[in-house]
């Protein structure tokens, strides 16, 4: 592996670099002859261009790509076409640009990215390679079969860049319709869960961290690695690049609470820190649940409870402003 300013030198250098744009999304397909040509202003040179129309494809071309040894990749879409490329690329000597062209862009909010396009473009010319946590996330398959557990019994595994959601995140995900998310963009969401919620069923969460428990009812936990959760700022210290995993819950099992709690999260987010008592941090964390739930893994869903989540430090370069805070 390159130190990060050697992979930078080469970037800015002769390096080889890959533009891949999701233009199946509602931006990516509005936007990406503009990102093309702010690209091409500003001076960056690509030797492949994959406009992507078909996502489940996404895995394929991201192996044929690598297999060329780019220095850089950047990726044009939202969260769950970012997912796909941290996936990927995570302990690779290759450096990640992000195009933000998504609904909510969680993870280029955590990496303090412009959500312009012109912005972004910019960064990408001027920012300096950083290397930030990804997370770790081994589940039971939707099938059955065998549950995950920190000695490394069997089951679905992935890496992820920015959250594991379990509860009623996870049928407004399922459930959002996509005709709703490209007229009002993220509001979508709102208005899913305002539906949804009077008939959400609370869950108990029995939460393992080193020797000690936790059990809590909810309807909502999640499990952080990124510093934004539905667009929002979990807390003002919050990083991907902080060695930390912040889980937290939202509201009880009262549904009202639910919602008092989430618009609390909205209100006072970029003002609370990860010391207050309605986070634990951590570099690992068991969790089960009764009943058994579907898990929600950077916007996909990736199997079912019991689950293990753990950090992975400094595991994916990324290209960021200069006044990131790289540790």
């Amino acid at each position: 592996m390159r130190s990060k300013a050697e992979l930078e030198a080469a970037i800015r250098g002769a390096g080889r670099a890959v533009l891949m744009v999701n233009v199946r999304s509602r931006r990516g397909r509005r936007l990406y002859d503009t990102a093309r040509a702010l690209l091409d202003e500003a001076g960056l040179e690509f030797a492949e261009v994959h406009p992507v129309g078909e996502p489940d494809r996404l895995g394929e071309l991201f192996e044929k790509v690598l297999a060329r040894d780019p220095d850089l990749v950047v990726v044009g879409g939202g969260d769950g076409t970012i997912a796909e490329a941290v996936g990927h690329l995570a302990h690779r000597d290759i450096a990640l640009g992000v195009l933000p062209l998504g609904t909510t862009n969680n993870f280029a909010r955590s990496l303090e990215l412009p959500l312009d396009l012109a912005g972004a473009v910019r960064e990408l010319r001027d920012g300096k390679v950083a290397d930030v946590d990804v997370g770790w996330f081994e589940g039971t398959p939707a099938g059955g079969a065998h549950a995950a557990d920190p000695d490394g019994e069997p089951g679905t595994r992935h890496i992820f860049a920015n959250m594991v959601s379990l509860g009623l995140s996870v049928n407004v995900a399922e459930q959002v319709p996509h005709e709703l998310k490209r007229v009002i963009g993220r509001a979508a969401y709102a208005v899913t869960a305002a539906r949804l919620l009077p008939r959400h069923e609370a869950f108990k969460a029995t939460i393992r961290i080193g020797d000690e428990t936790y059990e809590m009812a909810t309807h909502q936990l999640n499990v952080a690695n990124g510093a934004h959760h539905s667009g929002t700022r979990i807390a003002r210290d919050a990083s991907p690049d902080d060695r930390l995993l912040a889980v937290y819950r939202l509201g009880d099992h009262r549904r009202l609470r639910l919602a008092s709690a989430t618009a609390r999260h909205v209100l006072t987010g970029p003002r609370r820190t990860l010391a207050e008592e309605e986070f634990l941090t951590t570099d690992q964390v068991h969790i089960t649940t009764d009943p058994p739930l579907s898990v929600d893994v950077d916007g996909e869903i990736r199997g079912r409870t019991p689950i293990s989540v753990r950090l992975l430090g400094n595991a994916l370069r990324v290209i960021v402003p200069q006044g990131f805070v790289d540790t």
